[in-house]
């Protein structure tokens, strides 16, 4: 039997504390969140709703992105940061915001105060369940994207980071939604949708989506060449957004999904990289630090915390799957590609999509990468004009550049109610 050396055995003890350590810290972090969260409750019955406080939160607080974003700066436009005490809430309190917005650590105690008072809400994803909707309080959902894949009430089953119980899942949802009391929509598509998979009965906003108003204002040639200088593009390739979706049951937490690598990244830098460069964007759900640096000068890495919209503008074309980029990406009228190499799967057992994909489709559908250069090489826009058009007059019909301005407005009229 061989004995262990004194180096050995002390590697294995400073583990074991470690572990102990880790344990305990959790501990102690689960009965601190308890006493915030009771602490926060007691709040919600003492303390008055603040009428002219604004919260903002992007994507669970994962970035400064979207349609929150664009409506809090369209706030700042017109100065009234100022006359509102607007917070936004953070997972990283040190990104930029213009403006006089305080950024906020999320689930944090002062998080929980200023959530406890706030008299307004404006956020793209559902909140927490122990966030608690005051009486008085306006929740304006502006959600993050027009559905093909099936929502809430209208999915059959979830497989989300090993949730597996579509009954509790609904019944989660539907609490959810019960708090808000205005829902933004693209288009009447989406409308008929949410209403349904949302049991949604309240004011429905059907007036396009604030973050694609910059696809109006900033889609000229001098603001594209600034963007591609900050963004270090080169100015003499074409450029290909590549920007699929996550996969509900490729994960690796809850929340922290897998980007799926089936793209031959040799093979297409091999055939394209001459005139072509590429920007990857992960999906914001998506928890992935791959070393792209064998693709130095061909491939561009933007993470969850960059704008997709300034990305959608420096590109010439737009490489997704299933994702709803695709309806804010027809707005510009420039090639979009599919790449839907597991189809089948992804429709019939994790999803399902609520319109025929491949006869809506305004672009070329792959399920290879050779396949996909090919399409991409190939590539005549008046193959695909008429359902390309039909696309963009059902999906893009509401948004005309002015959402955000409208969204204010309504802010205005609560605070004036109220």
């Amino acid at each position: 039997m061989d004995i262990p050396s004194p180096g050995q055995i002390k590697k294995k003890v400073i583990k074991t504390v470690k572990k102990k350590l880790k344990k305990a810290f959790k501990i102690v972090k689960r009965a601190a969140k308890k006493i915030v969260i009771q602490a926060y409750k007691i709040e919600t019955k003492i303390i008055p709703v603040q009428k002219n406080m604004i919260v903002f939160e992007s994507n669970m607080g994962r970035n400064y992105t979207g349609n929150p974003k664009s409506i809090y700066e369209e706030m700042v436009r017109k100065g009234l940061d100022k006359k509102y005490r607007c917070y936004f809430m953070l997972d990283d309190i040190n990104t930029d915001i213009p403006g006089n917005a305080k950024k906020i650590k999320r689930t944090r105690t002062r998080y929980f105060f200023i959530m406890g008072v706030a008299g307004i809400w404006v956020s793209d994803c559902r909140q927490p369940n122990y966030i608690i909707k005051r009486k008085g309080v306006h929740f304006i959902q502006t959600w993050h994207g027009t559905p093909l894949k099936k929502l809430a009430l209208d999915m059959d089953s979830v497989n989300m980071a090993g949730e597996t119980d579509i009954e509790k899942y609904h019944e989660n949802f539907c609490k959810n939604t019960r708090t808000w009391d205005y829902l933004i929509s693209q288009n009447r598509y989406s409308t008929e949708i949410f209403k349904r998979a949302f049991a949604f009965d309240k004011t429905m906003l059907e007036i396009g989506y604030p973050r694609n108003d910059i696809l109006f204002y900033g889609n000229n040639k001098e603001n594209i060449i600034q963007l591609k200088k900050k963004m270090g593009l080169p100015l003499d390739k074409k450029v290909i957004l590549y920007a699929p979706t996550w996969r509900d049951n490729e994960y690796y937490d809850k929340g922290a999904y897998k980007f799926n690598q089936v793209l031959d990244f040799d093979l297409f830098r091999e055939k394209l990289g001459k005139d072509y460069i590429c920007i990857v964007k992960y999906h914001y759900l998506v928890k992935e630090n791959l070393d792209w640096s064998k693709y130095k000068d061909f491939i561009y890495k933007f993470d969850m915390c960059e704008d997709i919209a300034e990305l959608y503008l420096v590109s010439d074309m737009l490489i997704t799957d299933y994702s709803s980029v695709m309806f804010d990406y027809s707005i510009l009228k420039r090639p979009m590609f599919f790449f839907a190499y597991d189809l089948e799967e992804y429709k019939n057992n994790l999803r399902g999509f609520y319109f025929d994909f491949l006869a809506e489709a305004p672009g070329p559908i792959t399920r290879t990468t050779k396949e996909l250069i090919n399409s991409i090489l190939n590539y005549q826009s008046e193959d695909y004009a008429i359902k390309y058009e039909a696309f963009h007059n059902k999906y893009n019909h509401a948004d005309n550049g002015k959402t955000s301005e409208k969204v204010v407005k309504l802010i205005q009229d609560i605070y004036a109610k109220s």
